[in-house]
C-alpha cells in the first residue's frame, strides 16, 4: 500500500442507528476495514488498519511517563475495529457518538492519513475560532517554504 493522503469536507448525516455514508472517493482508500477512535478537539479520528498499525508501533517507543499513560488511556479506549457495509456506511460505536456530540448533521474532514468526523456545530465553531490564525499559523509552520 502506498502513502495515503486524505483531504476534502463532506457533508453527511449520521442515522439514528448511528450510521454514516463515507464518501465514495475516500472508500478505496480507507479500505474495508479500519479503526474509529477518540480524536482531538471534541471529533473522530478513522484510520486505516495499516496506518493505525504504524501509530501503534510509534506508541511503543514513547517513554512511560503520566502524560503518555493518560494520552493513551483516552485514545485507546474509545478505538473500535469497523467496516464498510453494502452501501458504503460506518456504523459509530454510541460512547463515541457521545463523545464526539455527533447530531444529524455531521462532517467528514480528510485530513492526510486520517478521517475526521465532526459534528456540523462543532466544526462550524472549530472554523470560525480559527480563521483568524490561519495566517499567522501558516506563517510560523512555512517560514522557510513557499506555498
Amino acid at each position: 500500500m502506498g502513502d495515503i493522503m486524505f483531504m476534502g469536507e463532506y457533508h453527511h448525516t449520521i442515522d439514528e442507528k448511528g450510521r454514516i455514508t463515507i464518501p465514495a472517493k475516500l472508500r478505496e482508500e480507507l479500505g474495508h476495514d479500519f479503526i474509529v477512535t477518540k480524536g482531538l478537539d471534541n471529533c473522530l479520528f478513522i484510520y486505516p488498519k495499516a496506518e493505525w498499525q504504524r501509530i501503534m508501533e510509534k506508541y511503543k517507543n514513547l517513554p512511560n511517563t503520566k502524560n503518555v499513560r493518560n494520552f493513551l488511556r483516552v485514545f485507546l479506549s474509545g478505538a473500535v475495529s469497523s467496516e464498510l457495509d453494502k452501501m458504503g456506511r460506518c456504523n459509530i460505536n454510541p460512547s463515541l457518538i457521545k463523545f464526539a456530540t455527533l447530531k444529524k448533521e455531521c462532517v467528514i474532514v480528510g485530513v492526510n492519513e486520517r478521517l475526521e468526523i465532526w459534528s456540523l456545530e462543532n466544526w462550524n465553531r472549530f472554523m470560525k475560532d480559527n480563521e483568524d490564525n490561519l495566517s499567522t499559523i501558516a506563517d510560523e509552520l512555512f517560514e522557510n517554504m513557499v506555498i
